[in-house]
Order: C-alpha cells, then sequence, then structure tokens
C-alpha cells in the first residue's frame, strides 16, 4: 500500500499509522519553507516549558529588570518573565501571524502593562533597555547577533541561549536539563566577561 502526496508515492507499512507517515514525509518540507526567508533566525520551535523556567532562573532576574526575547513565538518566556519574576518582558517576533497571535495572548492575561510584542526583526531591534536576552536561535544566527549584542547591551546584562552557543564568548553558567528525555543545553554570559 502507497500513500501519495501530489507527485510522491511512500509506502505504508503494516502497523504504520497513515498519520505517522504523512507527518514524517511532510517534516522536512515544513522545515525547508521556515528557512525560505534569509531574515529568518531560526525554526519555529518553542523552548519546552521547564527549559523556559531554567533560562530565566540561570539568569538571575530581579524584580523591574527587563527581559528579551527574540524570536518569542507564542510568548511563553515573556509570559513567564512577567509573571514568576516579575520583569518587565518584550518579544519580538519577525512573522505577523505569530505576531498578532500572541499580542492577543498577552492582552488576554491582562499582561499588557508589563509585556510589550514588537513584530520585528531582531536584528534591527533597539537592546540597549535589556538587562537580560533569551534566545533559542542557531549557531549561524547567534553569529549575526553578536555585533549587536557587543554594540547595544551594558555591561553586566545576560544573555541566556537556548542549545546554541555564541561561539567566541564564553559562558559563565551552562546547564544540561532533560525533558522527556531530551537533553537541552542551556548557555548564559554575562556582557563584560563573555570574552574572557
Amino acid at each position: 500500500m502507497f500513500l501519495r502526496f501530489g507527485r510522491v508515492s511512500i509506502p505504508i507499512f503494516a502497523g504504520l499509522p497513515i498519520a505517522i507517515a504523512a507527518t514524517a514525509l511532510l517534516a522536512p518540507t515544513a522545515s525547508a519553507q521556515r528557512y525560505s526567508d534569509p531574515d529568518t533566525l531560526a525554526p519555529s520551535y518553542p523552548s519546552p516549558q521547564p527549559v523556559v523556567d531554567r533560562m530565566l532562573a540561570l539568569a538571575d532576574i530581579r524584580p523591574g529588570e527587563t527581559v528579551y526575547d527574540l524570536g518569542c513565538g507564542d510568548g511563553r518566556i515573556v509570559i513567564t518573565a512577567a509573571t514568576k519574576f516579575a520583569a518587565k518582558a518584550v518579544g519580538v517576533e519577525l512573522r505577523r501571524d505569530i505576531y498578532e497571535t500572541t499580542a492577543a495572548r498577552v492582552t488576554s492575561l491582562g499582561l499588557s502593562d508589563q509585556v510589550h510584542i514588537i513584530h520585528g526583526d531582531a536584528l534591527k531591534t533597539n537592546l540597549a533597555p535589556a538587562d537580560v536576552v533569551t534566545l533559542y536561535l542557531l549557531t549561524s544566527s547567534n553569529e549575526r547577533l553578536r555585533p549587536v549584542l557587543e554594540t547595544q547591551l551594558r555591561k553586566g546584562a545576560r544573555v541566556v541561549s537556548h542549545d546554541f552557543e555564541i561561539r567566541g564568548w564564553k559562558p559563565e553558567k551552562t546547564e544540561k536539563v532533560l525533558v522527556e528525555g531530551r537533553p537541552h543545553m542551556i548557555y548564559v554570559y554575562k556582557m563584560g566577561t563573555e570574552h574572557k
């Protein structure tokens, strides 16, 4: 038995649900589409909530500090920063559909005074007000962003990256978090010490 998608046919083996076969076929295509925009810095895979919690805890956020999440997706990092750490938070999202959904979610949660969602390009966003910047981008994307961080962030600001290092910087902290058997690495950098 074969499953057809346009001109593509794939064999369906006994006991393999059609939905799984379809997902396996379409996943690479979906991933490739996410990278078709040269301004896109990462695929749309959200950080699991336990990783979000540890990223923010390792950043040593104090109440009233400002957290920027670059590529904020569904807003889970900025919402957690506001609700669990009493921080002000700014999410930057390139995709308009995601931006609109996340901005509406922030409003529905009554967090508009603490959380602001920007529809824009992380590479062109003013990061000077940030005490903490969180990232879940590719290593190559971190390299593109690194000069912006070095130019705009003040000494003592922290940069927390999920899974992907910032080459040329030495992390102040690293931690591995297991979520459903998958390891996630967290790298914490402190501006003014990242080159030592």
